[in-house]
């Protein structure tokens, strides 16, 4: 082989797998919608030169089924909330994690750790949490007119109420008003909680989890359901809304980030979820979208008029009323959804 013939070998080579290589320098990452600010994907991609494929989506149960349809799907990080960890890892999709590789860890809230939803936090890092609990307008209602989900039942409320259009949300809240747990999957429980929202839905306005900031804003909607984070980012722009912890109970969601285990870049997954969990990076997060971080050294960072501020960062004896959310089971998932359709169908 002339010199000049293995030259041309050697660089068609090189521009032949140059490209391939190039493109497995990237992580692919599927979140909750606006959950990552773009400046902290820029941030990282100058930092170690990996490229972030970011794609969202806005509920659980689509991120699950296009997962499900596609098992190769090619995502590294996924962030389902805290009840879906548990459903996927039932379904055998999620790697263990190997905690030497995430040193940022040690940062995180313990309060958001151990959860009966991954006991031992094998397979899940906690990112952002959140309430869902009662809002209402201080120019139409007081505190007293709804600090229990029960209050919402009165006719007062007659085409008045807004709650989210997530059946778990709205079946939590009915199963707390008979005095069950929001993880409850006894059949005859679930009928109960279907009984009970049959009487409400006279009240219902509508249902949204989409524009609820805009509603809230503009009074489209005076009382009902929402996330506390929403509702925080809402009174900046109409200060007489108020978020309510129901006495009866409310639902404590957590948004966690989990590998698959089919992730074809697990280093670079790793490097960006430990990257996230940096103190500071994890409060850029938390103050741009305005919601509960579970780093506490990210919330020891925050303004004191954000970390103790009572609508994002409530006391322990009001979290004490809370239950975080797991996963119910097949069956009971299925009740659900099949009666969740049957209300809205006005069934």
């Amino acid at each position: 082989m002339t010199s000049l013939f293995r030259f041309v070998v050697v660089m068609i080579a090189f521009f032949v797998t140059q490209p391939l290589f190039a493109a497995e320098n990237v992580v692919n990452v599927y979140t909750w919608s606006e959950e990552i600010p773009h400046f902290v994907i820029a941030q990282f991609e100058k930092e170690t030169g990996i490229k972030v494929n970011y794609s969202t989506f806005d509920s659980n149960e689509i991120m699950y089924a296009k997962l499900r349809a596609n098992k190769n799907a090619g995502y590294d990080l996924v962030e389902p909330s805290s009840y879906f960890v548990e459903r996927m890892q039932h379904q055998h999709m999620l790697l263990t994690l190997d905690k030497t590789k995430l040193l940022n860890a040690k940062n995180l809230d313990p309060a958001f750790l151990n959860r009966a939803y991954d006991p031992r936090n094998e397979y899940s890092i906690p990112f952002i949490w959140g309430i869902t609990g009662i809002f209402l307008n201080k120019n139409y209602y007081n505190e007293q007119d709804a600090e229990q989900w029960k209050n919402l039942l009165d006719k007062k409320y007659a085409n008045q109420l807004m709650f989210l259009d997530d059946s778990r949300e709205v079946f939590s809240m009915a199963l707390r008003m008979l005095g069950y747990s929001i993880n409850d999957s006894n059949p005859e429980h679930i009928h109960q909680a279907y009984l009970k929202l049959k009487t409400l839905m006279p009240n219902v306005k509508l249902f949204n989890s989409e524009a609820i900031i805009s509603i809230l804003i503009d009074e489209d909607a005076t009382v009902g359901m929402a996330w506390n984070g929403d509702l925080y980012k809402a009174h900046q722009e109409n200060n007489k809304l108020q978020f309510v912890y129901p006495k009866d109970g409310f639902e404590i969601w957590v948004d966690n980030f989990v590998m698959l285990k089919t992730a074809p870049h697990p280093e670079n997954a790793y490097k960006f979820l430990d990257f996230l969990m940096r103190p500071e990076i994890a409060k850029a997060v938390s103050m741009n979208i305005h919601y509960s971080t579970a780093n506490l050294a990210a919330r020891n960072l925050l303004p004191p008029e954000i970390k103790n501020n009572p609508a994002l960062y409530p006391t322990q004896a009001t979290l004490s009323h809370g239950e975080f959310q797991t996963d119910v089971g097949d069956q009971a998932h299925v009740l659900f959804e099949k009666y969740w359709e049957q209300l809205k169908m006005g069934g």
